[in-house]
């Protein structure tokens, strides 16, 4: 059995941070650990407070897991302060830890603010150059790099500065463009355009996660970058297609489509 190990925030809806990349990692068959960065109070309307956990914490979760289970892969999400960025990109190094997928969470889909300012200089500078994967969406992009970005050209623009950084591949999510969901992989030297048709939904909470969780799975499997990212990118597409209306706002996105179509429920 393969596992995979989520650095991430917990989100009290369930539909995104480390609940929803456990859900992902078990609905594609391998076996998900975690490390809770921070806990938020968490609804489907939006974050209404977050709390995050000491360092020292977050490296004692990392340090517990590792020296028992050990990881395959390795996806981080909401790393809301510079010292726990520093304390995971310290582990990541002196783990050697492999397939490293980092999804740098800056804001809720809901606005949100879930990382500091300094937190993003130490993401960008220490976390960065690490990662095997990197998956912002137009306004991570943006922020990482701080350039607009707001077509296909400025996803190009970004994807190479973020590549600059030392991040080994870069796919930066189109999710939010008009038209269809085209995301751009840029792997150092080469472009590639993923298409998908656009899913006609509001339930989206946790389809950022859903998507670097997956990714992160099918790496842990063996598959290689393009593989992975064409993987999940399917999977994803899937789970909005299936998504299902929870509370007041944004439902969540649906990692268990195929068992609850096999059941007939």
């Amino acid at each position: 059995m393969r596992t995979v190990m989520t650095i991430a925030g917990s989100d009290s809806s369930g539909g995104a941070g480390i609940q929803a990349d456990l859900k992902t990692f078990a609905a594609m068959g391998v076996y998900g650990t975690s490390a809770v960065t921070a806990i938020t109070a968490q609804s489907t309307l939006g974050v209404h407070r977050v709390q995050a956990m000491a360092p020292d914490l977050v490296a004692a979760q990392i340090d517990a897991v590792m020296d028992d289970i050990g990881a395959d892969a390795v996806k981080t999400g909401m790393l809301p302060s510079a010292g726990i960025v520093e304390i995971v990109a310290d582990r990541v190094r002196e783990r050697s830890l492999a397939n490293l997928v980092v999804d740098p969470v800056i804001r809720a889909g809901s606005g949100e603010p879930l990382l500091s300012k300094e937190a993003l200089v130490t993401l960008r500078d220490t976390l960065l150059p690490l990662a095997l994967v990197v998956t912002p969406n137009l306004a991570e992009a943006a922020a990482l790099t701080g350039e607009e970005v707001r077509d296909f050209k400025g996803m190009r623009a970004a994807a190479a500065k973020i590549a600059a950084m030392g991040a080994k591949n870069v796919v930066v999510t189109g999710g939010h463009l008009e038209g269809p969901a085209v995301d751009l992989l840029f792997d150092g030297s080469e472009y590639h355009e993923l298409a998908a048709p656009r899913v006609d939904t509001a339930n989206t909470h946790g389809s950022g996660c859903t998507f670097a969780a997956a990714i992160a799975a099918s790496l842990a499997k063996g598959l290689d970058v393009r593989q992975a990212v064409v993987t999940a990118k399917a999977f994803v597409t899937k789970a909005l297609q299936q998504s299902y209306a929870v509370g007041k706002g944004s439902g969540p996105v649906h990692q268990f489509f195929r068992y609850w179509q096999d059941s007939g429920t």
